[in-house]
C-alpha cells in the first residue's frame, strides 16, 4: 500500500514517519524544495525529540521519500493532508487545503482514501468531498472516500502522542470512516473513536476552545490577583485540589497552531454567536500588552528612562521545549515594546534570536522578560545574572520564578503578592 502525505511540517513529517515505520511505502509532498531536499537526505527541518533518528532510518530503508512533484503521488492508495489552514482577519483561509485537493484530483485512482488532518471549520470535509467530485467526476462513497482525522498532539511529545493518544475519525460516508480507522490502527495504540466528518471537525475545535476559554479565565483571575495582592499560581494550585475544579494557569499569552486559531474556526460558519468564546480570545490576545505594562511600570520604579532601556526577552517559541514560533505571544510582546525602548534583545536556545548566548543577551541589560517557560530558564541562577545586568529588573510572563530573586525589581503575571 502506498501512502501520500501532503504537507511535511510539524504534523505532516512525523505522520509520514509513523506510516513508514508501520511498513507502508510513503511519498511525502511539499512545495518547498529545501524541505524536500533535507528530508531526502535524512535530516529534519523541525525540532522534535527523536525525529532525526527516526527520519534517517526510514529514508535509508527507502520507506519514505519526499517530492515537490504532484505526479509522483500517482498510484497512492491513501492521501493524508497536513497543510496549514491559517487565519486572515480571524477568518479561515482554506486555499492550501483546496490546492491539496486539486493536486489529488490530478492523480487519484478509484478506491483511494483521502484523510484531512488539517484543522478546519465544521462542514469543510464535506465541501472538500464535493470539490473533489467536481474535479474528477468521481463520487464520494463509491469511487473515493474522504474522512477527517484531526491531530491531537503536542510539540515535544509528538511521536509518543501519535501512538498513544486517542484519535477521532469521521468520514463523509460510513465506508470512509471504516477505511480511515483501519489505516490509523496500523500505528495508533490509543482508542479510536469513529463518528461522522462534521462531528469530528467540531470535536477538535471544541477541545482547543475549551482550553483557550479556561486559560482566559485564569488570565482574568491573574488580573484580579494584582488588585487583591494574591499569588494566583498558589491560589490556583489550592483551588484545583477541589475534586470538580481544574483551572489552567495564566501567562503572557496563548500561541501555537491550535489555540489562537481554533476558536475562530469554530465560529467561522456560525449563524449566531453567544459571546463567551470570542471574549476569551480577546482576553488572551491582550496578555502581551499587560506584560508590557508590567515592564514599563518596573522601568519607572527603577528610575530607568524607557527610551534608553535595553530589554532582554528570554524565549521566542510559543511553548517550552520547542522551536515553534507560530502565533507566539513573545513575538507580539517584542512588537509592542520595540519602538518604546532603546534595544530589544532576544535569546531562545531552540529558536535563536538576536544573540547566540544567554550571557551576551543579558550583558548590561536593564530588564529581563521571561516569555517562554523553557526548562533552561527555570534553572537560571538569578544572582549570577544580576551581576551582568546594568539594572536588575525581572518580569516573569510565565510564572516560572517562584521566589523573586533578592535585589531585583520583580513583577510577574498574577503575582499580586510582590
Amino acid at each position: 500500500m502506498k501512502i501520500a502525505v501532503i504537507g511535511l511540517g510539524y504534523i505532516g513529517l512525523p505522520t509520514a514517519i509513523m506510516f513508514a515505520e508501520a511498513g507502508y511505502e510513503v511519498i511525502g509532498f511539499d512545495v518547498k524544495k529545501d524541505v524536500v531536499d533535507r528530508i531526502n537526505s535524512g535530516k529534519a527541518h523541525i525540532v522534535e525529540p527523536g525525529i532525526e533518528e527516526k527520519l534517517n532510518k526510514v529514508v535509508k530503508e527507502e520507506r519514505l521519500k519526499a517530492t515537490t512533484k504532484v505526479e509522483k503521488l500517482r498510484g497512492a492508495n491513501a492521501f493524508i493532508i497536513c497543510v496549514q489552514t491559517p487565519l486572515e482577519g480571524n477568518k479561515p483561509n482554506l486555499i492550501y487545503l483546496e490546492n491539496a485537493i486539486r493536486s489529488i484530483a490530478e492523480v487519484i485512482d478509484r478506491g483511494a482514501l483521502v484523510v484531512i488532518e488539517s484543522t478546519v471549520p465544521p462542514g469543510t470535509t464535506i465541501k472538500m468531498a464535493k470539490l473533489l467530485e467536481s474535479l474528477t467526476g468521481f463520487r464520494e462513497g463509491v469511487d473515493f472516500y474522504i474522512a477527517h482525522a484531526p491531530e491531537r498532539v503536542m510539540p515535544g511529545r509528538i511521536f509518543y502522542e501519535l501512538v498513544h493518544n486517542s484519535r477521532v475519525i469521521g468520514g463523509v460516508s460510513e465506508k470512509a470512516t471504516e477505511l480511515a480507522v483501519k489505516l490509523y490502527k496500523s500505528f495508533v495504540k490509543g482508542e479510536i473513536y469513529a463518528t461522522d466528518a462534521t462531528t469530528a471537525e467540531m470535536i477538535k475545535l471544541m477541545e482547543n476552545t475549551y482550553r483557550d476559554v479556561n486559560i482566559a479565565l485564569a488570565n482574568e483571575f491573574a488580573l484580579l490577583a494584582h488588585q487583591y495582592g494574591v499569588n494566583i499560581f498558589e491560589a490556583i494550585r489550592i483551588a484545583n485540589t477541589h475534586p470538580r475544579v481544574n483551572i489552567h494557569f495564566p501567562g503572557i499569552g496563548v500561541g501555537g497552531h491550535c489555540l489562537p486559531k481554533d476558536p475562530y474556526l469554530l465560529l467561522s460558519n456560525a449563524k449566531k454567536e453567544f459571546g463567551l468564546i470570542r471574549l476569551a480570545r480577546k482576553i488572551n490576545e491582550n496578555m502581551p500588552k499587560f506584560v508590557a505594562t508590567l515592564l514599563f511600570e518596573a522601568l519607572e520604579e527603577g528610575k530607568v528612562d524607557e527610551r534608553n532601556a535595553v530589554v532582554t526577552v528570554l524565549g521566542l517559541a510559543y511553548k517550552e521545549g520547542t522551536d515553534d514560533i507560530r502565533n507566539s505571544p513573545a513575538l507580539t510582546f517584542v512588537e509592542l515594546i520595540k519602538d518604546r525602548v532603546l534595544e530589544v534583545r532576544t535569546y531562545d536556545p531552540y529558536v535563536g534570536g538576536t544573540h547566540k548566548s544567554l550571557e551576551d543577551a543579558i550583558m548590561e541589560a536593564d530588564a529581563v522578560v521571561i516569555a517562554t517557560s523553557h526548562q533552561e530558564f527555570k534553572e537560571l541562577n538569578w544572582e549570577e545574572i544580576g551581576r551582568l545586568m546594568r539594572h536588575k529588573i525581572l518580569i516573569d510572563g510565565r510564572g516560572i520564578v517562584e521566589n523573586p530573586p533578592k535585589g531585583f525589581i520583580f513583577k510577574g503575571v498574577g503575582r499580586g503578592d510582590v
